[in-house]
């Protein structure tokens, strides 16, 4: 799929970093090219789905965005969730919207995304349903 999206953890309306460590941790078992330290890593999960994941560490602070496109619709929607609700993120698709793991994220959301946002499982399945709904 040429489509993006964007994992963004946010506190009080404002982007925050994301674990650099937890990412590695999470990516590193589907990792085919690039890695965690190279700001770009080649993802396949286990039913051969692949996706392109840029993921630059900007500051002391952690990475400010990690970015998905070129991604299939399998087994790699499960990675991409169980990775931003490991990473405590939110999933702002390119068409909008967002995301989230946990009704209590909502309130962090800035005011724009609060309203629309969806709730989601960490799972393929549910990435696949929001992605439908939109």
């Amino acid at each position: 799929m040429s489509y993006s999206i964007f994992l963004l953890r946010f506190v009080d309306g404002e982007v925050v970093g994301l674990d650099a460590e937890r990412f590695r941790q999470v990516t590193e078992p589907y990792v085919v090219a690039g890695g965690s330290e190279e700001g770009f890593s080649m993802l396949r999960a286990e039913d051969g789905g692949e996706a392109d994941v840029y993921h630059e560490t900007h500051d002391e602070h952690g990475m400010r965005c990690v970015t998905a496109t070129h991604f299939a619709c399998g087994a790699m929607l499960g990675v991409l969730a169980r990775l931003g609700a490991a990473l405590g993120a939110s999933i702002i698709p390119q068409s909008g919207g967002a995301l989230i793991f946990h009704e209590k994220e909502r309130r962090h959301l800035p005011a724009d995304l609060r309203e629309d946002a969806v709730v989601i499982a960490p799972s393929a399945g549910a990435m696949r349903e929001a992605f439908d709904a939109r």
